[in-house]
């Protein structure tokens, strides 16, 4: 699974009808009203590096009120729940 990190600006006065939008095209998961320097910011999970430019390019930025985009893909996946699954050997919690 390749997973993109896509900012976004957009209309103010539109934001949570193009985070709608967002949310229902295919390859993107989530999609998150934030605060900061940005507006919305897109979670895009593919599983071929060639669908990244078919959903942001071909989807995100077409999406009426996306004024631009800023995009990072993600190397490697790092979370609590990701670490306790690599250390866990099986043994019922101790607590």
């Amino acid at each position: 699974m390749i997973t993109a990190i896509v900012l976004i600006d957009c209309a103010t006065d539109s934001i949570p009808e193009v985070a709608e939008n967002l949310a229902n095209l295919p390859g993107v998961s989530e999609v998150y009203s934030v605060a900061g320097h940005v507006d919305l910011i897109a979670m895009v999970r593919v599983r071929e590096f060639e669908q990244i430019a078919q959903v942001i390019a071909g989807s995100i930025s077409k999406v009426p009120g996306v004024l631009n985009t800023e995009s990072h893909i993600a190397f490697r996946a790092y979370s609590q729940h990701d670490l306790e699954e690599a250390f866990a050997i099986g043994l019922a919690n101790a607590d």
